[in-house]
């Protein structure tokens, strides 16, 4: 269990057997749905591994009850939002947490370290017999480094319990599974500040000037804004302050850029990014601005604004106000290697402009990709920059990381390991993430698992054997497919394919190998029309079969599928 090791382990001496518990309770306090979820959880978990079901006793919180023969499930207030804390001594268990969602936190740690549970996919955990288990006893803990973790899969939004085991702390508010932080995630937000339906007509100067016009286009959630017309401050002030009234819950609020590049080139902008040396001198300005008003209303809340495309460089004199966040974007960084790679030279300039950020700014969150949004399914060699990423950006401070992926679609490539891999790592960067991937495919394709982990490492070394420095937006030639490489990918599967020995593992193989599919379609050249067609076929069939939504970001699948049947 070596991937695993997240708790600090302080020993006191001796093993507790599992037998030794069998008729023991569990003791909790039932005044917060999340206590007993989580103390429901640890009888489950506990009866699937061992074969005991203990009982469940409720106590007032803070009552003076003998501990022995006991394991005490309960919130602790004196600890921070997500931190676990476990005793595991002669006579008792002691599994605590902080509020609202460590305490059941602590239950999944204590299953996934101390048992060997592994919540792998929504419908595949995987359980080992720990009826003769022993657990060393001492005092285990840990403190989870970022307090916004986003692994971006639609398995984890449309799954919230499965998310809350996997411990991505921004999907659902449901009171049981201890809510979601509140701090949001920086985005796009000029459209909602100064709604250009609402202000276009009547105040086009509010909108920026790009080629000696007034932009009126909506895409991206555009046009930009005039972000040095004193006006537009006051209008976007006024909508951010009536947004919290709204949501006093929020702990942050995003004034931020569209998405797209046709920013304000009035005279007075020009001006300040021309001193400045970057386009965010304009932004950055205008940020603060509105946030010294936000926080004469709300002085408890952060604005966070994007660094983003034409904003990350950071301005040569104008710093962030106390109560601004800044959200780096890697988007235009090399997928294959680690940002801090010094011999990846497409990720130096995002590395410079983070070490500047970091110099002025002590509140940064990253916002980091993790798909090929061209196509959701082609294989994505970035397995081995994940890890690196994570803790690259843990060194530079980072308080919270949103690792973007297909969170619009079902079925991308290896969107399940994709998901266990980034959902532990963002949970603890530390985490040996071979171990960890090793595991997972050990464990979800048991016998078919040695080719699918030869695929893994032809994908890596195919690329980096050829030079190339894939973006998120990557075509089949920057990840290193051709006729021969698509051919040796579709043939791992093959093998994969031919290794399954339940139908079970077959269906888990078969989803795996959807990428191959469409390798071969892409880029696996000149076949004969009969074996292309049968090759479509096959492959909508896989789609369909595994219910993939989306061929990329802004592509429905059945919008592909006709494609691909037309030709």
């Amino acid at each position: 269990m070596s991937a695993q090791k997240t708790l600090t382990f302080h020993p006191t001496g001796g093993d507790l057997a599992i037998s030794a518990i069998q008729n023991w309770r569990i003791t909790i306090s039932d005044e917060t749905a999340s206590e007993q979820y989580a103390a429901e959880e640890f009888q489950k978990w506990f009866n699937q591994a061992t074969g005991l079901t203990l009982p469940l006793v409720a106590v007032q919180r803070n009552a003076d009850v003998d501990r022995t023969g006991r394991i005490v499930i309960s919130g602790g207030p004196t600890l921070g939002d997500e931190d676990i804390q476990i005793a595991v001594e002669s006579e008792h268990i002691r599994i605590q947490g902080g509020m609202p969602r460590g305490v059941l936190y602590a239950v999944y740690q204590f299953f996934e370290e101390l048992v060997g549970i592994r919540f792998l996919t929504v419908d595949h955990t995987h359980v080992p017999d720990a009826s003769a288990l022993k657990i060393p006893c001492g005092s285990y803990a840990y403190s989870p480094p970022f307090s916004f973790r986003w692994s971006y899969y639609r398995e984890n939004s449309e799954n919230p319990a499965f998310a809350a085991k996997r411990k991505v702390n921004t999907v659902t508010d449901a009171e049981s599974l201890g809510g979601k932080t509140q701090q949001q995630l920086i985005n796009h937000s000029f459209h909602a500040l100064v709604p250009y339906g609402t202000y276009g007509e009547s105040h086009p100067e509010y909108y920026a000037l790009v080629d000696g016009k007034r932009d009126t286009n909506t895409h991206g959630g555009g046009p930009q804004l005039c972000v040095t017309n004193p006006e537009v401050i006051e209008v976007a002030a006024e909508a951010a302050i009536q947004q919290l009234t709204d949501r006093p819950e929020a702990a942050n609020i995003s004034v931020s850029q569209a998405d797209t590049a046709a920013y304000c080139r009035c005279e007075t902008c020009e001006t300040l990014n021309a001193s400045e040396g970057t386009p965010m001198g304009s932004q950055l300005t205008f940020v603060n601005a509105v946030a010294e008003r936000i926080e004469k209303a709300h002085p408890h809340v952060k604005v966070g604004t994007l660094a983003y495309w034409y904003t990350r460089k950071p301005p040569k004199t104008v710093t962030p106000r106390r109560n601004v966040q800044i959200q780096l974007c890697s988007i235009e960084c090399c997928t294959l290697h680690a940002i801090d790679n010094p011999e990846c030279e497409q990720n130096r300039a995002f590395c410079e402009d983070t070490n500047a950020w970091g110099k002025i700014c002590d509140d940064i969150w990253i916002w980091n990709y993790n798909t090929n949004f061209r196509s959701y399914d082609l294989p994505f060699p970035n397995l081995r920059s994940i890890a690196p990423n994570v803790r690259y950006f843990l060194c530079n401070n980072a308080k919270g990381v949103f690792m973007q992926a297909n969170g619009n679609g079902l079925t991308g490539e290896f969107s399940d390991l994709r998901n266990y891999l980034i959902s532990h790592l963002i949970w603890d960067p530390h985490l040996d993430s071979d171990a960890l991937l090793n595991e997972f495919v050990n464990l979800h394709y048991e016998a078919a698992a040695p080719p699918i982990l030869e695929y893994v490492t032809f994908l890596h070394d195919n690329v980096e054997a050829k030079g190339l420095h894939p973006r998120c937006f990557p075509t089949p030639e920057d990840v290193g497919l051709d006729a021969e490489s698509s051919q040796t990918i579709f043939d791992y599967f093959q093998q994969a394919l031919a290794l399954a020995e339940t139908s079970e593992i077959r269906a888990r193989v078969e989803k795996a190998a959807i990428p191959a599919y469409k390798a071969m379609l892409v880029a696996g050249g000149e076949m004969p029309s009969e074996k292309r067609s049968t090759l479509i076929d096959e492959y909508i069939a896989l789609c369909e079969r595994y219910n993939m939504s989306h061929a990329a970001e802004t592509q429905a699948a059945e919008a592909y599928f006709e494609e691909l049947r037309s030709q």
